[in-house]
C-alpha cells in the first residue's frame, strides 16, 4: 500500500458530517475564486499604500501561477482518488493540487510582504507568517480529507507554489536592485 492509499484510507475512517462541513468551508477558501479575491484585495491595498513592487509580487505570482499549475496538470495527467471516496465532483487532473499550490503562492508572497513590512521580532510579522502558513496547510489537508487529491499531489502543490512565489520574490528583488543601482 502506498502512502497515498494509506492516507486516503485513514481520512475516510475519520470522516464525520460535522468535520466534513468544516473542511469543505476551508477548502473553498483556497479555490480559484477565493484566490482571485484574496490576491485582488492584497494588490489594491498594496497599491493604496504606495507599494507597487509588492503589489506586482502578489498579483504577478498569482496571475502566472494558475496557468503554470494548469500546464503541469495537463502534462502529468494523474487521476484523482476513486469516486466512492471522493466527496467532490471534479473533472480536472489531480497532480499537482491547485488549491495547495495557489494557497502556497498567496501565503508565500504575502509572507514576503510581511517580512518587508515589519522588522524581525515584531509580533505582527510572526503572527502573519504563522497564520499564512497555517492557511495553506489547512487548505492542502482539506483536499486530502475530501479525497479531491492524493497526499503527494498536495505536497507537490506546496513545493511548486512556494517555489513559484520565491521565483517572483527573487525577480522583484532583482528588478528593485537594478533600479537602485541606476
Amino acid at each position: 500500500m502506498t502512502v497515498d492509499e494509506a492516507t486516503l484510507d485513514w481520512v475516510v475512517d475519520i470522516r464525520s458530517p460535522e468535520l466534513t462541513t468544516a473542511i469543505t468551508v476551508i477548502t473553498h477558501t483556497g479555490g480559484g475564486v477565493a484566490n482571485a479575491v484574496i490576491a485582488t484585495i492584497a494588490v489594491v491595498l498594496l497599491l493604496r499604500a504606495s507599494r507597487p513592487a509588492d503589489a506586482l509580487l502578489v498579483g504577478g505570482a498569482v496571475a502566472t501561477g494558475w496557468p503554470v499549475m494548469t500546464a503541469i496538470k495537463n502534462l502529468a495527467v494523474r487521476t484523482r482518488p476513486p469516486e466512492p471516496d471522493r466527496l467532490m465532483d471534479l473533472a480536472t487532473w489531480s497532480f499537482p493540487s491547485g488549491h495547495a499550490m495557489m494557497s502556497a503562492v498567496i501565503a508565500t508572497t504575502l509572507a514576503a510582504v510581511a517580512m518587508r513590512t515589519w522588522h524581525r521580532g515584531d509580533r505582527r510579522r510572526t503572527t502573519a507568517i504563522v497564520c499564512l502558513g497555517a492557511y495553506t496547510v489547512l487548505v492542502g489537508l482539506s483536499r486530502v480529507y475530501l479525497a479531491a487529491h492524493w497526499l503527494t499531489d498536495v505536497l507537490a502543490g506546496w513545493i511548486l507554489g512556494v517555489g513559484w512565489a520565491l521565483l517572483w520574490v527573487w525577480l522583484i528583488t532583482w528588478i528593485q536592485g537594478r533600479r537602485a543601482r541606476r
